[in-house]
């Protein structure tokens, strides 16, 4: 009796011990829940930041960037060679055409002439891609994949999206949405770069 209630206490201890674990691997951004570590092409993502876009006073969507290493401004950023991704957690329902509208408008400008023309059928690609999704609905969760030597592929809530954008370039261009000089929401660009000086308020 007295060993079945030690084994009893251990396996209490060992799963209280399990859920803090849990608990301090996560970074809640109003509502949604981002792991600190996520496994891409093997290899250990580090979450780099996580925000909120905001349009006007709604809150859109909650992203979190990961990268191998953490990185604090966005030429390192860019220069990363190895695996990353950006996490889109839905944070109200949204018609396609309103969020591909926000993904292309981030891109027109932060991209220049030259580089978009070297992008053209890609981004092409990534209008019909928008075109396709149902409407997204709060906590969809949409990733955005750049595997070296692969692509970036798109995500929703786990189905693959059409086939990968080859050049690092098109991934670079999707980054910028975020962190170029005309980000979608400067408040995010900043907490995606863990910039949390400012920016504690989009944590809540």
């Amino acid at each position: 009796m007295v060993w079945n209630t030690s084994k009893r206490l251990l396996v209490a201890g060992l799963f209280a011990s399990a859920s803090l674990i849990t608990h301090a691997a996560t970074t809640e951004v109003a509502g949604a829940k981002f792991e600190d570590t996520v496994h891409l092409a093997n290899t250990d993502l580090k979450l780099n930041g996580a925000g909120i876009r905001y349009k006007a006073i709604f809150k859109v969507y909650a992203a979190g960037l990961y990268l191998s290493s953490k990185k604090t401004t966005v030429p390192d950023v860019l220069a990363s060679t190895g695996p990353r991704r950006v996490t889109l957690v839905m944070l109200r329902d949204l018609s396609n055409e309103e969020f591909g509208r926000g993904f292309m408008s981030g891109i027109q400008q932060n991209t220049d002439k030259a580089e978009k023309g070297k992008l053209t059928m890609q981004f092409l690609r990534l209008g019909e891609l928008f075109a396709s999704v149902p409407e997204l609905k709060k906590g969809d969760i949409m990733l955005t994949d750049w595997v070296p030597g692969v692509g970036t592929t798109f995500y929703l809530n786990g189905k693959k999206l059409g086939e990968p954008y080859p050049d690092i370039a098109f991934n670079n261009a999707l980054l910028r949405i975020w962190l170029g000089e005309k980000p979608v929401d400067s408040s995010l660009k900043k907490a995606m770069l863990a910039d949390t000086g400012e920016e504690k308020s989009s944590f809540r």
